[in-house]
């Protein structure tokens, strides 16, 4: 799992107390909207990273931006701004979810692609990597990147398949730098 290790501690943390307290699922609903809200919000996620803004400050953006989260998720923003933390928020509830995913047994495959894909395809994305991981359930993050010309990018885990236009053109490029 990929974060620093403050962050994957706090989301231990917060995973093994949504446990204790059977909330793992609101919580982990919790978290998924806290990464869409700072996925979708640079200004709220630059705010947290900046040194210039008071602590109080951003506890309260973050107490109204958050209002209908769960008292777990609360306790753990107090936590965090309490400790001068807020920063690792995103990071928190990203390794809260991967953490969640795997006591699950659901794997999460990101997919690059040059364009959108069709649910039919989707779905047989799905099937194949739920046939490779034996996994019984696969969580796709599907994102577009025109960069890649074609094909696609698949990675799964520390596992990277890059079957993308751009890296075989790359490739036949060193080949000919090579020969000449």
């Amino acid at each position: 799992m990929s974060g620093s290790r403050a962050a994957i501690r706090y989301a231990n943390a917060l995973l093994q107390k949504a446990n204790e307290n059977s909330l793992a699922d609101v919580v982990f609903s919790d978290m998924q909207s806290v990464v869409a809200t700072l996925n979708a919000s640079h200004e709220l996620y630059l705010a947290l990273k900046s040194p210039i803004i008071k602590m109080e400050d951003k506890q309260e953006i973050l107490k109204q931006v958050f209002s209908k989260v769960s008292g777990e998720t609360q306790s753990l923003i107090r936590v965090l701004s309490e400790n001068k933390r807020t920063a690792l928020l995103g990071e928190v509830a990203q390794g809260y979810i991967n953490l969640y995913n795997e006591a699950k047994g659901v794997k999460t495959a990101k997919v690059i692609t040059a364009c959108a894909l069709s649910e039919a395809l989707e779905g047989q994305i799905r099937q194949k990597i739920e046939a490779l991981t034996g996994s019984k359930e696969v969580t796709l993050d599907l994102e577009i990147d025109p960069e890649i010309i074609g094909g696609f990018v698949l990675r799964i885990g520390d596992l990277q398949y890059n079957a993308s236009v751009a890296n075989q053109l790359s490739q036949i490029k060193r080949e000919f730098s090579k020969s000449v």
